[in-house]
């Protein structure tokens, strides 16, 4: 699976004040650093009454408290084909009941959702319970950074192991260094420096360190606490700087002020380094044990730091096996004990900073970086092979409800992408791209489908588009080489051909096209023009070594020989190419893979459409049996898990034999070859069974599939480009649209003759 080439980080970024901005951050940088820029960016939540000056990475912002704005980053992310969005939960940072908000974003989400829990509750409240367990079931994969949140995962929320990725906090990747070094920055040389930072709440049992000062300095007069970082902004708003200020009088008096050093300000990464760098000892005396990470531990801890903690859960697992000292909570006469152990026994504090830093390698953030990648890689490829709707279930009903009626036909996009010289090969969105110029290939589809369009206007259609036919007749007169018998295929917008020799199947294609015109159109200068073209191009299709090439130009040859069945040189050449068909399918079909080749790939169903109108045509029954032998194994292939739905042979790798067979992308191109081939067969054989499976796939364009996505548009006549593993490819380029209007125009056949069979059976019967 390719990289993710667009991806979103939604939650908190500096310069707000918070421990998520902080991590996010960090692991936008350290992705940006490892695989590019160009591919992050960054939605923040600003909380209620706040604005920030965010960087670049910054694209869009969440206002914390407004629904209306959840929605509107949904559409965002929607509208700029993100390919994933990698989420930062805390409840407390989205707004409604338990962060309830958030879910309104993520449920509109089409792409992959890589979730980080910064929080795991042991015994979550109700609405807490559901918030979380909707988020693990939108979200792809989860991420959290201690075994002990994956095992609550497990056992509390039911969550399977394979839907969890344990990557532990990024640490900055610093050199192991002696305190010493940065002591002067503090002026506290030659002192034992004591260290907590982080954003100051009443939780982080501060003032159990300053408790236990005088029992250390009875003993080691040269130590001084140095406490860094601003008061949590939550609090600060609610209660100022009440909580700091008590610290500063216990310190007062305990008769510790003079070894107490509050630095009141957010700490950035450039002087975190200092500050952990001067640290001998790092104390984390937190108070509540329902801490699944703590960032600041992480970061202290990859430094290499002796550290002192009370037994929440990242700690209990960090520290573990000598790798740091665990005191219990709120025991202000255990911390001095570990603190004068540590001070008085130099080589056990040394080896335990080593443990914790060799421990910590595996955790630097360019690791972290390359370990976020693979969950988002592997999120990708998860949904690929298991794709979610795009739409709720609910939304998606009445779409289904109505897949069984033939929508109206609607030339509207078909007229937008054709100009003075042809149809244009692409569009962003409905938009007509000229960068992008014309191919022979489409083209010669669109003249098959403007032929047909042609037929029903003199036979009672309703003529409201103008005659086509001519302009993209004229193309392909323009795109052949007379002196090389050959069509060019692309050609730019400004009327320069590319190419020399195009492809073969660009020219059987054409091949195709030219004998639609002439076994159907009523237009004597049309199959002129065609039949001249035709007899100079068909003797290049016997050198073809492709069998798409061979199919294609048997349908032409076949649609010809329907209006001219005397032709003997041209049921030669039909014959020639379908015996090629015929023989490789033999040579490669073997009991379980009832295919022409190895693998297959794109428009598939014509060459078994090829080899069976050719034996119908030729009273030849093996090649009849070979046709419908691998087109019943083909749309065997094309049936999802349901049984129901049709799922086309992805272009994302396609089906080898004795390969996974790749789901996506999923072309428009497969389904109107589905449903052609098999209302072919029906017509031939009357049996029912193939005009299904011609439904199955038709329903494919307007919503029966993978993503519950329409792909037709019916405001514009378009057809969308087909579907990714999360999401509709929005532009609606002329091989899609042609593909539904071939498609569309195959399934109203079939309706007008059944509804013709039913009235001749009435007047009979009466």
């Amino acid at each position: 699976m390719s990289l993710p080439t667009r991806i979103a980080f939604v939650g908190n970024y500096l310069p707000r004040e918070c421990g998520i901005a902080t991590f996010t951050t960090d692991l936008c940088n350290a992705l940006a650093v490892e695989y590019g820029s160009a591919r992050l960016f960054a939605i923040p939540v600003n909380d209620p009454d706040s604005s920030y000056e965010y960087p670049e990475q910054v694209r869009l912002e969440i206002t914390q408290d407004d629904l209306a704005s959840y929605e509107r980053a949904a559409d965002f992310l929607n509208f700029n084909g993100n390919d994933l969005v990698c989420l930062q939960h805390e409840y407390g940072i989205y707004g409604g009941v338990a962060g309830l908000h958030i879910l309104t974003m993520l449920r509109r989400l089409k792409m992959p959702i890589v979730t980080t829990l910064h929080t795991v509750l042991r015994e979550p409240n109700a609405n807490q319970r559901a918030v979380l367990e909707e988020i693990a079931q939108l979200s792809d994969r989860l991420v959290v950074m201690s075994e002990l949140a994956a095992r609550l995962l497990r056992e509390v929320y039911a969550i399977p192991s394979g839907k969890i990725d344990v990557i532990p906090h990024g640490v900055p990747d610093l050199p192991f260094m002696d305190p010493n070094y940065f002591k002067d920055k503090f002026g506290t040389e030659g002192k034992s420096v004591l260290l907590t930072f982080g954003l100051l709440s009443p939780n982080k049992g501060i003032e159990n360190v300053i408790r236990a000062l005088p029992a250390v300095l009875a003993r080691h007069p040269n130590v001084v606490y140095i406490v860094s970082g601003v008061t949590h902004p939550h609090i600060r708003k609610r209660d100022g700087e009440r909580y700091r200020e008590e610290l500063q009088s216990l310190a007062a008096r305990l008769g510790v002020s003079d070894h107490l050093i509050f630095n009141n300000r957010f700490i950035s990464n450039e002087e975190l380094v200092e500050h952990v760098g001067a640290a001998d000892i790092y104390i984390t005396p937190y108070q509540q044990e329902a801490q699944v990470v703590s960032g600041t531990l992480a970061i202290a801890f990859g430094a290499g730091k002796a550290i002192i903690s009370t037994p929440y859960w990242h700690a209990k697992e960090l520290l573990a096996e000598k790798r740091g000292v665990i005191v219990p909570f709120e025991r202000s006469d255990s911390i001095a004990e570990a603190i004068l152990a540590l001070l008085e026994n130099d080589a056990e504090r040394h080896a335990m900073r080593k443990r914790a830093y060799l421990h910590s390698r595996g955790t630097t953030w360019p690791k972290t970086a390359h370990a976020y990648m693979e969950s988002f890689q592997r999120a990708r490829f998860e949904r690929s092979l298991q794709p979610r709707p795009a739409q709720s279930l609910d939304a998606a009903t009445g779409l289904m409800d109505g897949t069984d009626c033939l929508p109206a036909l609607n030339t509207g996009h078909l007229l937008a992408l054709t100009d003075d010289t042809g149809i244009l090969q692409h569009a962003i969105f409905s938009v007509p791209n000229t960068r992008e110029g014309y191919t022979t290939d489409d083209n010669a589809r669109a003249l098959m489908v403007s032929t047909q369009l042609d037929e029903n206007f003199i036979y009672g259609g309703n003529g409201e588009h103008p005659n086509l036919s001519r302009r993209y007749l004229a193309f392909l007169w323009l795109a052949f080489h007379s002196e090389s018998g050959r069509f060019r295929n692309f050609l730019g917008y400004d009327r320069q051909w590319l190419e020399n020799i195009g492809s073969e199947d660009s020219h059987g294609r054409a091949l195709w096209a030219l004998g639609s015109v002439l076994g159907r159109s009523q237009d004597a200068g049309l199959r002129g023009a065609a039949g001249r073209l035709f007899e100079a191009a068909v003797p290049a299709a016997l050198t073809f070594s492709s069998p798409r090439a061979w199919a294609f130009s048997i349908l032409g040859l076949q649609a010809y020989l329907d209006w001219f069945p005397g032709d003997r040189l041209m049921q030669g050449i039909r014959n020639t190419l379908a015996n090629r068909l015929l023989d490789i399918y033999d040579r490669c079909r073997s009991d379980s893979w009832h295919w022409f080749e190895e693998s297959l790939s794109y428009s598939n169903a014509r060459l078994p459409q090829a080899l069976i109108l050719t034996g119908w045509r030729s009273n030849n029954k093996r090649m009849v049996e070979a046709g419908i032998e691998s087109l019943e194994w083909l749309v065997a292939a094309q049936h999802g898990g349901d049984g129901e739905t049709f799922v086309p042979i992805g272009s994302n790798g396609f089906f080898a034999q004795g390969a996974e067979k790749a789901r996506f992308d999923q072309q428009p191109v497969e389904a109107c070859a589905t449903v052609s081939a098999c209302q072919e067969v029906y017509r031939l054989t009357r049996d029912s069974h193939w005009q299904t499976e011609a439904r199955r796939a038709f329903r494919w364009f307007l919503g029966k599939n993978d993503l519950l996505a329409p792909l037709y548009d019916p405001i514009t006549g378009g057809c969308r480009d087909g579907l990714h593993p999360d999401r509709v490819n929005e532009n609606q380029g002329a091989e899609s649209t042609i593909s539904f209007l071939m498609a569309l125009l195959d399934m109203q056949a079939a309706e007008a003759a059944n509804m013709n069979e039913l009235h001749q059976e009435m007047s009979v019967s009466s």
